[in-house]
């Protein structure tokens, strides 16, 4: 493996069988030779965010470390979304598989495709729960915060609960 950037990526799902969707799309992470699951979080039960008529999600945070550059680990991770059958969909909309790119090491970027850290990370328990239960002490570099100092306030809380199965595949 080349050089060694560390990411954080969110996953979610809400049609199918969505803990099957979480497997595979980590198996898929995986099989690239450019990539290694550092950590995986629990897998959490959350309410959708944004268009609210739709299923529950299940959401998980994973760590890996990685050779790609950003835009090349993004276009990865679209090619995986795709090959499981995401199909395009409304803003917040149902959803077989959605991986997004949390951080990648401590940069900060924006262009028309991407923005790092990703711009809702902070505003979201269903990423900063997953999140803090692997790198609590992770610095989000635009807001110069532990991912575990950072608070959500009561009205935009979505996670119901931790789910029993747990991601073991990537071990």
């Amino acid at each position: 493996m080349g050089k060694e950037n560390i990411s954080y990526i969110a996953l979610g799902s809400n049609k199918g069988d969505r803990f099957e969707y979480l497997t595979r799309a980590i198996q898929e992470i995986i099989q690239d030779k450019n990539n290694i699951i550092e950590n995986v979080s629990s897998i959490y039960e959350t309410l959708p965010y944004g268009y609210k008529d739709q299923g529950n999600f299940y959401n998980a945070v994973i760590k890996i470390t990685t050779s790609y550059e950003l835009l090349d680990l993004l276009d990865l991770l679209k090619s995986i979304e795709k090959k499981l059958g995401r199909e395009n969909s409304t803003k917040w909309g149902p959803r077989e598989i959605d991986l997004d790119i949390l951080f990648y090491n401590d940069l900060i970027f924006s262009n028309n495709r991407i923005t790092v850290p990703h711009k809702e990370a902070a505003n979201r328990d269903f990423v900063l729960i997953p999140l803090s239960e692997i790198a609590p002490d992770l610095n989000h570099p635009a807001l110069n915060q532990k991912i575990c100092d950072i608070c959500i306030v009561e009205s935009e809380k979505t996670v119901i609960g931790k789910i029993q199965q747990k991601l073991t595949s990537w071990k």
